[in-house]
């Protein structure tokens, strides 16, 4: 099973299979294949069979695949640590920033995105587990951040990204993705109009799901291992 399709299709399984263990209709759920570090012939190969949107965390790799695919629809998410050097480049090349994480980037992508494009999809990265080495702002600052986000000019804030602790607990899993689950409902409580909730990847999508999420991000399950 090591063809493009055979991959898709195993993934797509999973998640529909995790819809339904959690009562939730497939459509509710949407795939963002993980391309960093994969060249640019395997985001060819997978739109051919129907994925279009693709997350990168690098600025330059990112860009370099963008100039060779320029001519497919393909809907490109930055979902790495944001530098502030790099926030033109990714304001001015991206439709969806997921890691944002303080107020200095979101007003550098809102002053940098060009006004003749269509608002900046931005979603709040948040540190659930407040783990010291990762990106993500603490639980707390999210309300603040929110209203900054929905208060600036060519930006759009559609909710919440997260990636939980690494482990094969399930017990933590859960309560990992139902507290930021938790946080994405008291945006929606507070009146912010969101609809994302990015968690979950290839060895947690299903806990991930029956949490609540909208969006699972998965990588080596559709592209098989990098190359060197």
């Amino acid at each position: 099973m090591n063809e493009p399709i055979g991959r898709l299709n195993l993934v797509r399984q999973r998640i529909k299979k995790a819809c339904i263990a959690a009562g939730r209709q497939t459509c509710e759920v949407s795939l963002l294949a993980v391309s960093k570090w994969h060249p640019a012939e395997k985001i060819r190969d997978l739109h051919k069979l129907g994925v279009c949107s693709f997350g990168e965390n690098h600025v330059q790799e990112a860009l370099q695949k963008q100039r060779e695919l320029a001519s497919l629809d393909v809907q490109w998410h930055f979902i790495g640590n944001l530098q502030s050097n790099k926030t033109r480049a990714i304001a001015e090349n991206f439709q969806w920033v997921q890691s944002v994480d303080r107020k200095k980037i979101l007003q550098r992508l809102s002053a940098q995105r060009p006004d003749s494009m269509e608002p900046l999809n931005i979603c709040l990265q948040v540190n659930i587990d407040l783990e010291p080495q990762k990106a993500g702002a603490r639980p707390e600052e999210i309300l603040q951040l929110a209203e900054l986000a929905s208060g600036l000019g060519n930006i759009r804030f559609r909710g919440l990204m997260a990636i939980p602790m690494n482990t094969s607990d399930p017990r933590q899993q859960h309560d990992s993705f139902r507290k930021v689950k938790a946080l994405f409902d008291t945006l929606k409580t507070v009146g912010y109009d969101i609809d994302t909730l990015s968690m979950g990847m290839s060895s947690d999508l299903e806990i991930a799901i029956s949490e609540g999420s909208t969006m699972v991000r998965i990588g080596t399950d559709l592209f098989g291992d990098r190359e060197s």
